[in-house]
């Protein structure tokens, strides 16, 4: 069980080597990592230098995370790969116990993992709505993201099938691959907080972009991609109104006449 590692990194200067750092530190050595600088303009090149004989660099052009991830993915050696965020922290046991359970689990192509939350360094609790679960989790995959990319290891094949994370999404691009991958494999959950997330001041996706518009785009997708399964399309539909139309309340708030029409159009065509 041969494992890459892909770190995308935009501008992260101050946390890119502590992520590379929690990944060389781990019990089990991943056989291979990429770090893919996403047009970086501050000084991720030349602190990633000293690290050039332990790790591939790929440098390309601003493209966005999902491009930085598939560019990585498609750079990879071996076939399970996991992904670090590069201002998230692996704890040292992370990919030891993800080989075990899978070792334990062959039926698995995919694990994630329970996650410790930091925002300014202080411990942060989670909320119920991101209980994690094992298994045929789909349902449990539509409210919104329970799953992070930092703390997943899955099998290339599952995404020669499905397809690689969306580039035409700015954000929510997890949600969506999670979405489309637990239609139709079940997910293996490791309870064990075995990643770091941390929050702060410095710019991250999540408070760039509204996410309500973007999980309503993948719920689209998946609504006419016909790969969702008979028991829960109801669900999906169900899901996808609601966020509309909490959506277009927002839209109606700001005076936001274009997103009004383009709601009032998806909602004619799925309420």
């Amino acid at each position: 069980m041969k494992i890459s590692v892909i770190i995308p990194a935009f501008n992260r200067a101050s946390f890119v080597v502590e992520a590379l750092n929690s990944v060389l530190k781990q019990r089990e050595k991943p056989d291979e990592i990429i770090i893919v600088d996403d047009g970086s303009e501050d000084e991720t090149q030349s602190l990633l230098q000293p690290f050039q004989d332990k790790v591939k660099i790929i440098h390309q052009k601003n493209s966005g995370v999902s491009a930085a991830r598939n560019t990585g993915i498609k750079a990879a050696s071996h076939e399970w790969l996991s992904f670090l965020d590069s201002d998230d922290l692996w704890k040292t046991k992370k990919l030891l116990r993800q080989k075990e359970m899978l070792t334990q689990y062959p039926d698995y192509k995919i694990c994630y993992t329970d996650e410790e939350w930091r925002k300014d360094g202080k411990w942060m609790n989670q909320g119920k709505r991101h209980q994690k679960y094992s298994g045929n989790i789909y349902p449990n995959c539509l409210p919104l993201c329970i799953i992070s990319p930092s703390s997943v290891i899955i099998h290339k094949s599952v995404l020669d099938q499905i397809g690689l994370f969306d580039e035409s999404l700015p954000a929510c691009e997890d949600y969506d691959l999670w979405l489309r991958i637990s239609a139709l494999y079940p997910i293996l959950f490791i309870p064990e907080r075995l990643i770091v997330k941390r929050a702060g001041d410095w710019p991250q996706l999540s408070k760039q972009h509204s996410l309500d518009k973007y999980r309503i785009l993948a719920l689209v997708k998946m609504m006419d991609s016909g790969s969702i399964p008979a028991e829960h399309e109801k669900e999906t539909l169900d899901e996808l109104v609601q966020k509309c139309r909490i959506y277009k309340l927002g839209c109606e708030k700001y005076n936001k006449a274009d997103e009004i029409e383009w709601i009032d159009k998806l909602l004619n065509r799925f309420a």
